[in-house]
């Protein structure tokens, strides 16, 4: 990020035509136990992941969009993006390269493995790496996404997995390899053996089980297989801006439970720099058609921004706070106007040492402290919350409210997850991801659909 110089070379042809390419000098390598380094320095690859589309446009997106999600991911401190979970457009490698990110770049094969898939696949990695391989940002390539979620770890699909391999390193042997692995895959599966790093996508705290699962995850992992690199490519929790609670909890859909989620995860972060690369899910919110969850329909709402690219949730600050050297601080709960406590937390985001708090103009109290600072404010009121660092200041306006604020709170049944619900799939007189084009075909409707 520091300096990404490109240079461009120039190749002419005999009859007079030129072609021109981009590209930078750097080294990348990765160590199991020192993580990523960087022209032969330690250089923790902490970033996100991106989704290209936005709403009202789809993946329809302009060069403009494109350098609006540079900026938010850049303001944030990010140093790696991974490119999920199929080729991005050129002018975001460019971008990417132009701004000296490190990025992760993979085919769409993803939670199932098609019988009849594997020369698509092939094909896939093929494009993915002669199209891309003069870009200095990218340093992996990835052979799959969460493929076991609905295959079965068979010969077909170590076979499968062995031939991207090989031919990735047949097209490119200057890059490793690597995957996403979903949680629910023992870390003993030969899969594991076949990329060169790989990575795990995670949601303990909020798919299933407790925050802490995390680190104990990943700590018996890298003590198990001490030689192996392990990253963690996919980790996050929903959250509608909308929703708020002083007492937040896993699955609310609350702003306030998504920083409680970010909090612990950026801490077991920066606790573990033998991890390689960590890419938050998401940047950004974005589409998901079978998704009607915390307040909104076809929505995936894991991003740290939301899905208009309007509105950074709170937790974007605590990543801002963990890996940007920009002086900032920030006030958490803006949307959390109407509180019921008689006393309520009022949170802080910052990285500097120490933040004053004022209370409708006057000094509250002050705290020294590490990223998050947290203080207990009496209200009876409406009240002006300023928070203080040297020039650096932030406000918001809280009220005492008699009763909770229903709008506040989600309605509906626990969080789940996409591919855990096989029966919406299969519902009478519908056809889904799960029927085979010929059998749409079948249908002389759905024939001419696919045909227009």
């Amino acid at each position: 990020l520091d300096d990404p110089y490109l240079y461009t070379v120039t190749a002419r042809l005999d009859n007079g035509e030129t072609e021109t390419a981009r590209f930078g000098c750097r080294k990348f390598e990765i160590d199991p136990q020192k993580g990523f380094i960087l022209n032969g320095r330690p250089y923790p690859l902490r970033g996100v992941s991106r989704h290209q589309d936005r709403k009202g446009a789809g993946v329809a997106i302009t060069k403009e969009m494109m350098e609006e999600d540079m900026a938010l991911i850049l303001e944030m401190g990010a140093n790696t993006i991974r490119l999920a979970h199929y080729q991005h457009a050129q002018a975001f490698y460019d971008l990417c390269d132009e701004k000296g990110l490190v990025i992760w770049a993979e085919i769409p094969y993803i939670t199932m493995h098609m019988h009849n898939g594997r020369a698509n696949t092939l094909t896939q990695m093929e494009e993915l790496i002669v199209q891309n391989y003069n870009h200095p940002c990218i340093a992996v390539w990835g052979l799959s996404n969460e493929i076991t979620a609905a295959s079965a770890v068979n010969e077909e699909l170590l076979e499968n997995h062995r031939a991207l391999n090989d031919l990735a390193h047949k097209l490119d042997p200057t890059r490793p390899t690597t995957m996403a692995n979903v949680f629910m895959l023992e870390i003993t599966s030969p899969i594991l053996e076949i990329p060169d790093v790989n990575s795990y996508n995670l949601y303990f705290g909020w798919y299933l089980g407790e925050l802490d699962q995390n680190d104990d995850f990943f700590d018996t992992y890298h003590a198990k297989y001490p030689d192996r690199c392990i990253g963690f490519s996919e980790y996050g929790a929903d959250a509608n801006p909308a929703y708020q609670s002083a007492h937040p909890e896993k699955g609310d859909y609350t702003e306030s439970y998504q920083c409680v989620y970010h909090e612990h995860m950026a801490k077991m972060i920066a606790d573990r720099p033998w991890l390689w690369a960590t890419h938050v899910w998401n940047m950004f919110d974005f589409a998901a058609d079978g998704r009607d969850e915390g307040g909104k329909n076809g929505e995936n709402q894991k991003g740290l921004v939301t899905f208009d690219r309007k509105t950074k949730k709170d937790a974007f600050y605590i990543y801002k706070a963990y890996l940007s050297q920009e002086p900032f601080v920030h006030l958490c709960g803006r949307r959390y106007i109407d509180r019921p406590e008689e006393v309520t937390e009022v949170k802080v985001y910052s990285n500097q040492p120490n933040v004053t708090l004022r209370v409708d103009g006057k000094e509250f109290a002050a705290q020294d402290g590490n990223k998050v600072f947290k203080f207990n404010v009496p209200i009876s009121g409406q009240h002006i919350i300023e928070a203080c660092c040297g020039t650096l200041t932030d406000s918001i306006v809280i009220r005492k409210a008699e009763t909770p604020n229903p709008d506040y709170f989600a309605n509906g049944g626990p969080v789940v997850n996409w591919f855990d619900k096989p029966e919406e799939m299969l519902r009478e007189g519908y056809y889904s991801i799960m029927d085979t084009m010929a059998d749409i075909k079948k249908d002389s409707r759905a024939a001419k659909l696919l045909a227009d």
